[in-house]
């Protein structure tokens, strides 16, 4: 099978790579740097083929995904930084990759009758009650600009093409890329004692984990909206700075505040990121480890590079 990731420079492009060589297929990678950009540390996507691209111009895409001929795209890029969505000098730059660059995609993977995966959100809820989303569910009620715009990107995806699959995740952490763990561990070195939200649950995602599960999709025609984040619960932010020093062996005071006594951010957060991952069984994917697992083996992985 031969699959195109764009994206490959973050987080979750950069091990969908990895997982695809280590099955036997072939990669392309792609993001908007004139080479591969992320992390050196002799993996598979270093020394894939590579292809630069701007998702947002329409014809690039289409002669791009038409000469490479993937049987797959998985589509990670865009744009994340949420709360630098809301300022008004990006809101349109944030409009062109997250919903022009995915409908760019998927009319170039309808062109060459090829499937689509596409990351969406937790963003795309209005995060209120206690009751886990269903994948599903279309009570769509986005509280900023980044979910706005990554719901805009699940509804072209899903009208413009049948073979898709649209996974919503929470929480990402990977090794090649920013992450709250990452932020965790460097402001803890300057701070005795860290101010977390504890009033918005949800469960982390592992991109090690998830370019598994991902992967595992793409090789089944098994087509439609699902959630995926590792297993072990639903936390809160506040949980999980707490286990981050606990596993890291970090002596540093976390103080748990409600978002509103936070108040450092432009964006609003939805209070409920629970995504219900039971369609993932039903479909017979395996679910991802847990999260404290996942959060151990990450930190295996970042503090040996140290």
């Amino acid at each position: 099978m031969k699959v195109f990731v764009t994206g490959v420079a973050g987080q979750l492009g950069h091990d969908v790579v990895n997982e695809l060589h280590k099955r036997g297929h072939e990669a392309v990678g792609s993001d908007i740097a004139p080479a591969y950009s992320g992390i050196q540390d002799g993996s598979a996507v270093c020394s894939a083929e590579y292809a630069q691209l701007d998702i947002t111009d329409t014809e690039a895409v289409a002669k791009t995904i038409a000469r490479i001929r993937p049987d797959a795209v998985v589509h990670c890029a865009a744009w994340t930084a949420v709360d630098a969505a809301e300022d008004k000098e990006n809101k349109d730059k944030v409009w062109a990759v997250n919903v022009t660059g995915t409908e760019n995609i998927a009319r170039a993977c309808k062109d060459i009758d090829c499937k689509m995966l596409y990351l969406s959100t937790d963003y795309v809820f209005d995060g209120e009650g206690t009751e886990p989303w269903q994948p599903d569910c279309k009570a769509y009620k986005p509280l900023n600009v980044y979910g706005e715009t990554k719901l805009a990107g699940e509804q072209a995806v899903s009208s413009i093409l049948d073979k898709y699959y649209i996974v919503r995740i929470a929480w990402v952490f990977g090794k090649n890329g920013n992450n709250f763990i990452k932020t965790m561990l460097k402001v803890s070195k300057t701070h005795p004692e860290l101010r977390v939200v504890s009033d918005q649950i949800g469960t982390p995602t592992y991109t090690y984990d998830l370019a598994r599960l991902l992967v595992d999709m793409c090789e089944t025609e098994k087509y439609g909206y699902y959630h995926a984040t590792n297993e072990g619960g639903y936390i809160s932010w506040y949980d999980f700075a707490c286990e981050i020093f606990k596993q890291a062996g970090v002596d540093v005071k976390v103080t748990p505040v409600t978002t509103a006594e936070y108040g450092l951010s432009k964006a609003k957060r939805p209070f409920n990121s629970r995504l219900d991952k039971s369609k993932l069984v039903e479909n017979s994917f395996k679910p991802l480890p847990t999260w404290q697992d996942a959060l151990k083996r990450y930190l295996g992985e970042i503090l040996w590079d140290r």
